[in-house]
């Protein structure tokens, strides 16, 4: 067990991210927030490589009929938070985005987008992390993403 001290908002919620290990643990951490909206669905939690996807619907597209940059970045975004929490050193309360980027490549109108999110650095202050999202079963990506995020200590 870890020294890790809850913080306000996920004991709110009546859980503690940093302790789940499985997507289910994760899918229902986001049921009822953005990643329910967007339908992302957590298919593997590991410290070195997290993984999920999320079905295209008309929803998630711009009105020029091709996947919205934005439901993409929530996907990464979705992936390399998650990864943050399991990856957060011990006694470290929560993390935030400071930065973030993505470079879209390519696009689909319909389908399964999947992304894999990797760590470039896990510090004690920030973490950087890369997520390459292609459409499922394609190893062409269609968007590179890249976030920095600030580790929070208690007070």
């Amino acid at each position: 067990m870890s020294d890790r001290k809850s913080t306000g908002h996920w004991e709110k919620l009546g859980v503690d991210p940093r302790t789940f290990t499985t997507p289910e643990q994760f899918n229902e951490f986001g049921r009822n927030h953005l990643p329910e909206t967007a339908g992302v669905e957590i298919t593997r939690v590991d410290t070195d490589r997290f993984e999920g996807r999320m079905p295209v619907h008309h929803g998630l597209l711009a009105p020029n009929g091709f996947l919205h940059a934005a439901s993409v970045v929530a996907l990464a975004d979705t992936l390399t938070g998650y990864a943050t929490i399991v990856s957060l050193p011990d006694g470290a309360a929560s993390f935030t985005t400071v930065e973030l980027k993505s470079n879209h490549t390519g696009t689909v109108t319909e389908g399964v987008v999947a992304g894999v999110a990797t760590p470039v650095h896990r510090g004690r202050t920030t973490q950087v992390w890369d997520c390459v999202v292609t459409p499922e079963g394609s190893e062409k990506p269609i968007a590179h993403f890249r976030c920095t995020q600030a580790i929070l200590w208690p007070r």
